[in-house]
């Protein structure tokens, strides 16, 4: 009796021998279900042991096999490496990879109809208007045509028992349309056709190359890389190619790209996706049907049955970074997953991180640059507005260059942007009577005001109230006041100073789901929108032909906290929002207000030197044996009282291993101390580049014993210090 060793997806520290049951076709990676405890379980085999692994043991047997092609050595090969980097159990691993655990089986069917051109016996006014219908459209199923048709689906249904109408049973997730490699791309540039012909090239040979796409916003990298998926598909019948991007904002307006250079849409991944499409996209890829996937994050984490290139498209993006749950940076697991796949890998940004820009000039990734925008178009000037200098009028915002800038822009009939990284009205309410800030209950979040819903929300926790009448502390009537801006107040200052002018706000709060994000952008690129006032969200992957005036309201707000990279992503943000302007023939500008202008991010932006300020940046942290000259690992615990979570930090740091080199800081007070009723401590461990720490964290975990109502998690080079 042969025995399936099987993990299963659930945090538990090993996997766990079952009988195979005669007769039962069972390999290596099969998706498979089988009794834990009362219930069976999702998991897969990790192993085949040889029948005499079963003799003289009681073992439970396997319960199904699902009909969806095994997981491959490499893909489990690389939730192995993912559970033990980010010092996770194997099952919450496996868990990410089967989100959509329907798409294990055959796509559901539903009965349609269409017209068979056959006369009934007895024709109705009722049955004529189906019938028109019918054969004027694709097969439906009989509640659509009846509908369509303004009848009942007795109609219908008569009208098939009489041949009429045939029935079909079809799939309700078909495959997603075949993409064509061999459509003409777009024309490039000297510099472009050079870099494609280098990925061109590696793709044809094969094996795990990675490379980095270095080139400033609009100088066409999406283009270039292309070109590389083409070749890919060309030279592999069977390939499949992954694209991450770090917004699903991104996924939706690049969609229509992928379709016009490849004939077909790709199939996408993200968190707006019903539980149908989701299935279908899971179901496809773990077949390999899917050819090109788009998606966010978690899209590494699909079955892949073939796939021989990913791309990491704005590979600095913080948004890249998993936080929640299982923590870990999809740009570097995705370089890990190519290598296990030995598949090529490509990261594009034109200000790319601090980790990559060493690994490229280490030698580890090829650097492709592509140092200027196609055609006419060229880089917007940017000018720092110095707010000391020339502050804005009492209760405003933007300066009075900055206002005089967007007149001149709104009567020569082009756009403006403003950005401003708050969303909301204002970022704090006090009450004008006692003084006090409003919170989050049980925690010290303050509340932001929306003008537009009459609510105060917690961007953290998601708590949301309506802006009360009175203060809830000392009782006063009309006191409570939003201190600060956000996009609506600026929005709102705008209307004001240019009362003609279309204005909208594009941030997370108006832009909710897809078809918003797509119907804002839209709006953009026709010119119907004169002043687009934005968060991050604008930032990203936008071409907009008419924008030529770029302002940033508060450069600053990035740069306060203790924030290893806040520099770097302060420049990498301003850098890719002055980047929408000018990105066709009229030449752009931005303005950038800022009580710092001599900060060094503030001096790059202004003088276009990147690499000087990666420089600075490059010299500080390897003083200082900060990533990427050395690593860094946090742990945090939480607990429901201050006195539990301080006792059990004190007990757990005294059981830190000792290590070469590594340096063990805390446990201190979170920033934020108190989330969703929860007191939170940190430690930060800080060791040399050659010191495996993920292994480090592990020895300490598994020395711990966690009283019940104590959370802990480790974060694997943290990027959020909160």
């Amino acid at each position: 009796m042969a025995v399936a060793r099987i993990l299963f997806t659930l945090p538990l520290p090993e996997p766990f021998d079952y009988a195979v049951p005669e007769g039962m076709e069972i390999a290596e990676g099969s998706y498979v279900a089988a009794p834990v405890g009362p219930h069976d379980r999702l998991g897969i085999v990790v192993e085949i042991l040889p029948d005499s692994a079963g003799e003289g043991r009681k073992l439970k047997a396997v319960s199904e096999v699902y009909p969806t092609p095994p997981m491959t050595r490499a893909m489990r090969d690389f939730l192995a490496f993912a559970a033990r980097y980010t010092v996770s159990h194997p099952g919450q691993i496996l868990s990410m990879a089967l989100r959509a655990r329907s798409g294990l089986l055959p796509s559901p069917v539903e009965t349609v109809y269409e017209a068979t051109g056959a006369e009934p016996p007895r024709m109705t006014e009722a049955r004529g208007k189906v019938l028109e219908v019918a054969e004027r459209s694709a097969p439906m199923s009989a509640a659509a045509l009846a509908e369509a048709a303004g009848v009942s689906s007795g109609v219908v249904k008569g009208l098939a028992e009489s041949g009429a109408l045939r029935a079909l049973e079809v799939e309700t997730d078909p495959s997603f349309p075949a993409v064509n490699p061999g459509l003409k791309g777009a024309d490039l540039t000297a510099e472009q056709a050079e870099a494609a012909e280098a990925l061109r090239v590696a793709a044809r040979a094969g094996g795990f190359q990675p490379f980095l796409i270095d080139g400033v916003t609009g100088s066409g990298k999406t283009e270039v890389y292309f070109e590389a998926i083409a070749e890919v598909l060309k030279a592999d019948p069977a390939a499949q190619v992954l694209v991450l991007l770090p917004e699903i904002a991104l996924t939706q307006a690049i969609l229509s790209r992928f379709e016009a250079r490849f004939g077909a849409p790709p199939a996408p991944w993200h968190s707006g996706l019903s539980d149908k499409e989701r299935r279908r996209t899971w179901r496809e890829v773990a077949h390999g049907r899917a050819r090109i996937v788009i998606g966010a994050r978690s899209a590494l984490f699909l079955p892949y049955r073939n796939p021989k290139l990913i791309i990491v498209d704005e590979e600095h993006d913080g948004s890249f970074k998993q936080e929640d749950g299982v923590t870990y940076h999809a740009r570097d697991m995705a370089v890990m997953r190519a290598k296990l796949d030995e598949a090529m890998v490509i990261l594009a940004s034109a200000t790319p991180s601090l980790e990559t820009i060493v690994n490229a000039e280490t030698g580890r990734y090829t650097r492709l640059k592509l140092s200027a925008r196609p055609g006419s178009a060229r880089l917007p000037d940017v000018e720092l507005v110095d707010l000391r200098a020339d502050p804005p009028a009492k209760g405003m915002w933007l300066s009075s260059r900055l206002v005089n800038e967007m007149r001149v822009t709104f009567e020569a009939g082009e756009q403006s942007l403003l950005f401003l990284n708050r969303r909301g009205y204002a970022p704090l309410v006090i009450c004008k009577s006692c003084g006090e800030r409003l919170k989050t209950p049980g925690t010290e979040n303050w509340l932001t005001e929306h003008r537009y819903t009459g609510r105060l929300v917690c961007h953290i926790t998601g708590y949301s109230i309506i802006k009360p009448a009175t203060c809830p502390y000392c009782g006063a009537k009309d006191s409570l006041m939003g201190v600060g801006p956000g996009v609506e107040r600026v929005a709102e200052e705008v209307r004001v100073l240019l009362p003609d002018a279309r204005v909208e706000i594009f941030s997370s709060d108006t832009a909710q789901g897809g078809e918003a994000t797509r119907g804002i952008v839209d709006r953009m690129e026709a010119g119907e929108i004169d002043v687009l006032i934005g968060t991050q969200i604008v930032a990203k992957g936008h071409n907009f032909p008419n924008l030529t005036l770029v302002g940033v309201v508060d450069a600053d707000s990035g740069m306060k906290g203790g924030d290893l990279r806040a520099g770097e992503r302060t420049y990498q943000l301003l850098s890719q929002v002055a980047g929408r302007a000018g990105r066709a023939e009229r030449p752009g500008r931005a303005l950038v207000q800022t009580y710092a202008p001599d900060n060094p991010a503030m001096l790059a932006l202004a003088d276009g030197d990147r690499d000087g300020f990666l420089q600075i940046e490059r010299d500080v942290r390897a003083e200082l044996g900060l990533p990427p000259f050395g690593r860094l690992a946090a742990v945090i615990l939480s607990a429901p009282s201050a006195e539990l979570v301080d006792e059990t930090a004190r007990n757990i740091a005294a059981l830190a291993p000792n290590g070469e080199g590594v340096e063990l800081y805390g446990p201190a007070p979170a920033p934020i101390t108190v989330l969703r009723g929860r007191h939170r401590r940190r430690f930060l461990v800080k060791a040399p580049r050659n010191v495996d720490l993920p292994a480090y964290m592990s020895a300490w975990v598994a020395k711990l014993k966690l009283p019940s109502a104590v959370r802990l998690s480790v974060d694997i080079d943290p990027y959020s210090f909160l």
